[in-house]
């Protein structure tokens, strides 16, 4: 065999790896069980310990209206 055949059988094996490697994600939706099981707990985690303005707390003031001009 040449050295191009053996390159080619060689990248054909590495495809078909590659693409039962992808179609096994696929069928058993690993990228969905990863992103549920290990990214969103870090994120609830991540985002429901920050700090928020209590938006109860802030004045609401009747007579204070922004000022709408238009240029016509």
């Amino acid at each position: 065999m040449s050295k191009f055949a053996k390159f080619l059988f060689k990248l054909c094996g590495i495809v078909l790896v590659l693409n039962v490697a992808l179609f096994a994600v696929f069928f058993f939706d690993l990228d969905g069980k990863l992103l549920f099981n290990v990214v969103e707990p870090f994120l609830k985690n991540h985002y429901d310990n920050m700090e928020r303005r209590d938006t109860l707390q802030t004045p609401y003031d009747m007579d204070k209206f922004p000022k709408y001009d238009y240029n016509t």
